[in-house]
Order: C-alpha cells, then sequence, then structure tokens
C-alpha cells in the first residue's frame, strides 16, 4: 500500500478520502526539515500547507515521490518547475476558499468605505460622531482587479451586485469577459480604477509589485484591498501613498512581515511601515484568514481527495 504523508494538520475529510482511495496517511509532530528529509523516501505524496518549503532537497529525498498536495491556494512554498521536471504532480486547492476570500474581500472594502472600524471603536467609547464617519459608496465606481483566477472571479461576482463598473486585468488570459468583469488592459485599469484589489499568486514576478512606481501610475486616486500575500506590497511605499492621499484607505488581509506559516509576525523589532499601519484608522487589518472560513477549511481538503481520485481514474497515478 502507497504512503502519504501529512507534514501539515488538515480537514479529516483528507485523510478519511485519501484512505477511502487505498492509500496509507501517516501524521508525525516533526519540526525541522532534516526530520522529514530522513522519512520522505518511502512516501509517494505529501500533503503540505504552509509548515515547511518542499525544495529541491526534499523532492531530491522523496525517491518514492508521485503528488504534493498544497491544502490551499498559493504554490509558493513548493518548487514546483523541479518537481514536475521530477515527474511530481503539484495539486492545490483554491476552489476550496474562493467564496472565503471573494466574501471577505468584499466585506473589508466595506468597512472600510464606510469607516466602520473607527466608528465602532468611537461608539464603544460613546463617542458619537456621524459628520465625521460619513462613508462613501461602491455604486458608480470603477473597481479594479488584478488577477481573474479563482479568487479574483470570486470578488468580482459578489462585488458586480453593488451596481459598480467591475474591470480586470490577468497577464496570463485572454478573452475572460464574463458577466462579473470587463477585461481591460494593465494601462485601462490604471486609468479608470477607483478601487483596486489583488488577486494574483506570490511569485519572483509579483513579489513588491505594488510598490511607489506601480502606486503612482493610477490616474486617480483609489482605495486598495489586498487578500493575496504580503510581500506582493511594498509596506513602506504604501504607507507613503497613505500619507500623501494617494490611496485613501486600504484593507489588508496579508502583510509583508508574515512568518512562512502565516502564522504570526515577529512581535520584536516591529517595523515603521507596520507600526504606521496598526496606527492609522484609514487602514482595515485581519491575521491571513480571508479564505479560512470554517466552510472552506472543509472545501480545501475535499478539493484535493477530488484531484488525487482524478489522477487515479485518469490511470496517471497509482495507488499500489
Amino acid at each position: 500500500m502507497k504512503k502519504v504523508l501529512f507534514v501539515d494538520t488538515t480537514h479529516e475529510v483528507l485523510p478519511q478520502g485519501l484512505e477511502s482511495l487505498g492509500f496509507a496517511c501517516d501524521h508525525f509532530d516533526l519540526k525541522t526539515k532534516e526530520e522529514y528529509k530522513s522519512i520522505v523516501s518511502s512516501y509517494s505524496g505529501l500533503v503540505v500547507r504552509s509548515k515547511i518549503k518542499i525544495d529541491k532537497d526534499i523532492i531530491d529525498s522523496a525517491t518514492s515521490l508521485e503528488f504534493i498536495a498544497r491544502v490551499g491556494a498559493g504554490l509558493e512554498n513548493i518548487d514546483v518547475p523541479y518537481a514536475k521536471q521530477k515527474g511530481v504532480y503539484c495539486l492545490n486547492s483554491p476552489e476550496g476558499n474562493r467564496d472565503a476570500v471573494g466574501e471577505q474581500s468584499v466585506g473589508m472594502l466595506l468597512m472600510l468605505m464606510n469607516n466602520l472600524l473607527r466608528a465602532d471603536e468611537e461608539v464603544r467609547r460613546l463617542v458619537w460622531r456621524r459628520k465625521e464617519n460619513r462613508g462613501s459608496e461602491i455604486k458608480g465606481r470603477t473597481i479594479g482587479i488584478i488577477g481573474y483566477g479563482n479568487m479574483g472571479q470570486a470578488f468580482a461576482q459578489r462585488i458586480s451586485g453593488f451596481g459598480a463598473n467591475v474591470i480586470a486585468y490577468d497577464k496570463y488570459r485572454k478573452n475572460y469577459s464574463d458577466e462579473y468583469a470587463q477585461e481591460v488592459s494593465l494601462e485601462e485599469l490604471k486609468e479608470h480604477s477607483d478601487i483596486l484589489s489583488l488577486h494574483i499568486p506570490l511569485t519572483e514576478e509579483t513579489k513588491f509589485l505594488f510598490n511607489k512606481e506601480f502606486i503612482q501610475s493610477f490616474k486617480k486616486d483609489f482605495w486598495f484591498v489586498n487578500t493575496s500575500r504580503g510581500p506582493i506590497c511594498k509596506t513602506n511605499d504604501l504607507v507613503e501613498a497613505l500619507d500623501s492621499g494617494k490611496i485613501i484607505g486600504a484593507a489588508l488581509d496579508v502583510l509583508e512581515y508574515e512568518k512562512l506559516g502565516f502564522e504570526s509576525i515577529e512581535k520584536n523589532n516591529i517595523p515603521k511601515a507596520l507600526n504606521a499601519l496598526i496606527e492609522s484608522d484609514r487602514v482595515v487589518l485581519s491575521p491571513h484568514i480571508a479564505g479560512w472560513t470554517h466552510e472552506s477549511n472543509y472545501k480545501l481538503s475535499k478539493v484535493i481527495v477530488d484531484k488525487v481520485a482524478a489522477l487515479i481514474q485518469e490511470d496517471s497515478l497509482r495507488v499500489k
């Protein structure tokens, strides 16, 4: 019987599903990369979230490896090109948390544009400021989406119901206009957007894409939403744009300073730019939870089961 090693914990539907397909599933509470390297050779599958990087070292040690399953959307902690070169299937499950990301992106934007974070804090202190907390409506504005995959489409579907003009740019897709968003060039998006929402993976190409030059290339002042990955946004430049008014407000579920596992940020020597975000009442923050609902916890794992089952059905993967 072939075995699958769980590097991270998942919803129970995943080990149960893989066992029903004929795999044996193991989970060990190992701490270091070296510990995983010492046992990985006997496994045909790895299930990961974000605990460790699956790099060339680990892939070379996994001499029986046939698939790596990332329970989540991003694959930045896996050396995908090298894995594919070795004939290893790389699976992920963006279909499992796209609804959660779409909903939170809308929620954070509403919170931001209607000053709800500040208003809530004031009312709790019995401060009653109505004029100062007057909000802005989404209806009639142009919303620009960069990245029109699972997450971008989910956000577009939900935000389109607000009566906004939704436009989208995706460097790697063509002819993707649908009932929720109109395909445009990056230049058009920068010219027309009142609101910008990022839905792109973290790669060498996208790291610090959202920097001073990029921000200043937008024609209008705009609201900014990032539920993708923290290091796509250069925080120092974001803070500068908030100070100048070029960015009216920012909703951030992800931060440049997150650790690999997205579990926390370093608490010692907090960067000046991060302190500026924390202290600003024009910034809404959450701890990388946009795709982390009770429902998505199940769906993220179920999608992996379905994808492994499909590989077996296609005879691309054998259980024995």
